[in-house]
């Protein structure tokens, strides 16, 4: 049994239960540890379509929860094991404005926290996972801390996975000086255009409802991939998940237990593509 440690990064607005418990349960499995992060440390929560066997989702037109797993994610959203994440914004620094008084010292130091954060928090984990629903499109998506995260685990070559609309903080997550992101030139999957809601997108901790989401991944990861990457949804296949070293990104719910699967596989096996 592997000692690995994983750093899951979980939405406060609600995650999609499947998209925790496939690779978590398989990270369980192949004895890694796994501990929960979300944006300032207040307790993630499922969301209730992703805990009820009987939703039928619109764009698929059929239910996409079993009940076995269903049964799953209303245990975890109970359980303690989701007491008490670790706080992104105490762990990371903000980066200043650059309306700042002091903007070079401001920098500087915020550099150095980064940098820090690195050695003193990060560098115990072996892998990122960032998993997906509509909740990170409210904190995780443009999180600067997060990004600041998916950068480290970048410059230190070691696997980032994320699922659904969590990748679109792959797409978002740049070096300040070129702004490019990180998978251009990759290869990445994610919540096709024929999979969004046309309504109904909503969120925990606030009585909206979005509509349709307020972004189409699909062509944020189009143009984030650039010509020498790809985006890949593999619409009208049941699975997609694509690994193109360092990331693992899988499509939506249907595909989270491979996510996992194929994160273990990168970690255990040394898996550098896979899926395309």
């Amino acid at each position: 049994m592997s000692q690995r440690k994983i750093l899951v990064i979980l939405s406060e607005y609600g995650f999609w239960g499947e998209e925790l418990i496939g690779p978590l349960e398989t990270f369980d499995a192949a004895g890694y540890t796994s501990e929960f992060a979300t944006p300032t440390g207040k307790r993630p929560v499922a969301l209730p379509p992703s805990m009820d066997e009987n939703y039928i989702d619109p764009p698929l037109g059929k239910t996409v929860t079993s009940a076995e797993v269903a049964a799953k994610v209303r245990d975890i959203d109970k359980s303690p094991r989701l007491d008490n994440p670790i706080s992104i914004k105490e762990k990371m620094p903000e980066r200043p404005y650059f309306s700042s008084h002091s903007l070079i010292r401001d920098l500087e130091e915020y550099n150095k926290e980064v940098v820090k954060a690195g050695h003193e928090w990060l560098s115990q984990y072996d892998a990122v996972l960032i998993v997906g629903g509509s909740g990170p499109i409210v904190d995780l998506a443009n999180n600067q801390r997060v990004h600041d995260i998916i950068m480290w685990f970048k410059q230190q070559e070691r696997p980032i996975g994320a699922e659904c609309y969590g990748v679109t903080c792959l797409a978002f997550a740049r070096d300040w000086q070129d702004r490019k992101s990180i998978i251009w030139g990759k290869h990445v999957t994610g919540h096709c255009k024929e999979y969004d809601y046309k309504d109904g997108t909503g969120f925990m901790g606030a009585d909206i409802n979005m509509g349709p989401p307020p972004y189409p991944l699909e062509y944020i990861l189009r143009d984030a991939t650039g010509p020498e990457g790809a985006y890949i949804g593999n619409f009208g296949h049941e699975d997609s998940v694509i690994v193109d070293y360092p990331f693992i990104t899988g499509r939506s719910n249907n595909d989270s237990y491979v996510t996992g699967e194929k994160m273990v596989e990168v970690l255990d096996h040394g898996l550098k593509r896979f899926g395309w």
